[in-house]
């Protein structure tokens, strides 16, 4: 696809201070229109909560870092063996590849915390990330599908899309793939449908943002079964992806959640 959307060339006299070139890589400017999206659902559905724009910014800055780390961090530890064997290949890689799994792992301690050092209602505040989460990952998702990454194994049939770009991510090139990225946005977006028409009839604080989890962790389990890193290996025989076995934990988690929750308002 297009990893990069443009490349500025720095005057001569200003290289001492700047790199040559300035490049915009299409992952990045993806992720950064899809927080800026996110922000502004976020807000416009705090505002009940009597969360400013202040306020929400820095929450945003601590999760935007906690999910940096923790996505990156998921990535490189995929398949950690190739990075020690090739250094060189972590800086290419700093231009797309995020686990969402990592990154919200990271994240969601991170809010919680932050939320009751603010002394703000916590289930509710999750129950608008229901909103917000889906809007920057699809968006995020678009960045790699440009960038390459998070794509399916060898595809023949017409679903397939192939990679020519020698910048991009993804391996093989010249190659029709299952295009996952897009397979996420989709989930994504029946997500957010879905819970947007829950709103008004939910039984109690915080469902929302476990009907989120449970079906996004149903629905990437279903694409998992399309996608073409197996390089992140597998658990108990091949049975499960990585990804696959956390979204089991994810689920028996909102389950347990909502059966607690839910008793507390009964």
């Amino acid at each position: 696809m297009f990893p990069k959307i443009v490349s500025i060339p720095i005057p001569e006299f200003l290289q001492g201070f700047l790199p040559a070139q300035i490049t915009v890589y299409s992952y990045g400017l993806m992720i950064a229109l899809g927080i800026l999206a996110a922000f502004y659902v976020a807000l416009k559905k705090s505002r009940k909560l009597g969360i400013n724009v202040d306020v929400l910014s820095s929450l945003f800055m601590w999760v935007i870092l906690a999910s940096f780390v923790g996505g990156k961090l998921f990535y490189f530890l995929e398949d950690i063996q190739k990075y020690l064997d090739d250094p060189s290949l972590i800086k290419r890689a700093m231009q797309g590849g995020f686990v969402f799994y990592g990154s919200l792992i990271f994240a969601i301690p991170t809010i919680i915390w932050w939320l009751r050092k603010e002394k703000i209602k916590v289930r509710p505040f999750l129950d608008i990330l229901a909103f917000a989460g889906p809007v920057v990952h699809s968006i995020g998702r678009i960045g790699c599908f440009l960038a390459g990454c998070c794509h399916g194994k060898v595809c023949d049939s017409p679903l397939g899309v192939t990679f020519t770009h020698p910048d991009s991510l993804a391996n093989p090139l010249n190659t029709p793939l299952y295009p996952t990225q897009l397979f996420d946005i989709a989930v994504n977006l029946i997500i957010l449908v879905t819970v947007y028409y829950i709103e008004k009839k939910q039984k109690f604080e915080g469902q929302l943002f476990l009907i989120y989890l449970m079906m996004y962790g149903v629905g990437r389990s279903i694409v998992e079964m399309f996608r073409g890193d197996e390089a992140r290996g597998f658990v108990f025989g091949g049975l499960l992806s990585h990804s696959q076995f956390i979204a089991v934990l994810i689920i028996a988690t909102c389950c347990f959640f909502w059966w607690k929750w839910r008793k507390k308002t009964a």
